[in-house]
């Protein structure tokens, strides 16, 4: 009698185990069914896709705010058609150097190359003559 009862409570365990089993089975199945209806989620984790997607469309946003919003430098040289830079024009050769006494560079300033090489001649003669200083106090 009490291995009959033993295996009584084993038929039932497994009964549980297989009730068990089928509910999960069927949960699943309502899980695939759901994900095949949106196909903007994926079965393993729902929200993966869409992470991925927000990822590729905050990437395509910021490049194309960097295009839109980057504004090109137009020399300031070029624009008023100046041919020479001329070192005793004091005024304009402060312009282009910092309160330090450095010379700006063409990224900041947004000269051409040729009149950076004209505006560095020209503030280094005017230095040489005591119009501009090498160094601030």
């Amino acid at each position: 009698m009490h291995m009959a009862e033993e295996v009584k409570e084993e038929k039932s365990e497994l009964d549980v185990v297989e009730k068990v089993e089928s509910k999960v089975e069927s949960a699943g199945q309502e899980e695939t069914a759901t994900s095949a209806e949106s196909p903007d989620k994926s079965a393993g984790h729902p929200q993966s896709e869409t992470t991925q997607e927000r990822r590729r469309e905050y990437t395509r946003r910021n490049t194309r705010q960097r295009r839109t919003y980057f504004r090109r430098k137009v020399c300031k040289l070029c624009a008023r058609k100046i041919k020479t830079v001329d070192y005793k024009d004091a005024d304009l050769l402060r312009r282009f150097v910092t309160d330090r006494g450095k010379i700006l560079p063409r990224r900041i300033t947004g000269t051409c190359a040729k009149h950076q090489r004209m505006l560095a001649r020209a503030i280094k003669r005017a230095r040489m003559i005591a119009l501009l200083p090498f160094v601030s106090k």
